[in-house]
């Protein structure tokens, strides 16, 4: 499913080069859940950019099935986030002028695979059925995780990819989001690789990836 190979991506800071990733290998299978750990500056963000074709590495390959990621131009790999990657950030990122079933449906239906019937199951296994006139502003941060969460998904994606998540959710509410996520992704088959502080909800997922100084410790 997902192919990362002696990854390497350094940044200028006071004309010096700072090292952020130094030769990563990863792999993530169809159906596996994979937490991605480690300190503040040990590269979990710019590793997930680099995946999705947010940035460009320094040197090395990152392969979504039989696409090779770092070889595709810019607008290719847009196309790419849109048709085949779920994202899942912090930030809900949804759009406030769009209803929570328009904020579903929104990347699959630019893409040109929204399937109403897989929308409507997302629906009832997130718990929106009654949530899906309102706009963002009317929902609580869980409702919204949940909502960015089955936007991601509704899509059919190849891979999900998930950034802090949970981070700005209770504990509770972190867990009841990240089970319903596993379930979800149990479900489609796709591969998913979450960035988490929280070693409490890294241990829940299949296994465990810790990046330190830039490397795979």
């Amino acid at each position: 499913m997902l192919t990362v190979r002696r990854l390497n991506k350094s940044y200028r800071s006071a004309q010096e080069q700072v090292a952020v990733l130094r030769g990563v290998d990863l792999r993530v299978a169809a159906g596996e859940s994979v937490a991605l750990t480690g300190e503040s500056g040990s590269g979990k963000s710019t590793l997930l950019h680099l995946i999705a074709g947010l940035d460009q590495a320094d040197s090395g390959e990152v392969w979504l099935g039989e696409t090779c990621v770092s070889a595709l131009a810019d607008a290719e790999r847009a196309a790419l986030r849109r048709d085949r990657l779920g994202l899942v950030f912090q930030q809900f990122n949804l759009i406030p002028s769009l209803t929570v079933a328009d904020n579903l449906a929104f990347q699959s239906r630019i893409a040109g695979r929204h399937d109403v019937h897989w929308q409507a199951e997302l629906v009832d296994r997130l718990g929106l059925g009654d949530l899906q006139k309102r706009y963002p502003e009317q929902l609580s941060g869980g409702q919204q995780q949940r909502v960015a969460i089955g936007r991601a998904l509704a899509v059919k994606p190849l891979l999900l990819l998930a950034d802090e998540p949970t981070g700005n959710l209770d504990e509770d509410t972190a867990d009841d989001v990240l089970g319903l996520a596993r379930d979800l992704v149990g479900r489609t088959g796709c591969g998913f690789l979450m960035v988490t502080h929280s070693a409490r909800l890294a241990a829940t997922l299949d296994r465990q990836v810790r990046l330190h100084a830039g490397l795979v410790a």
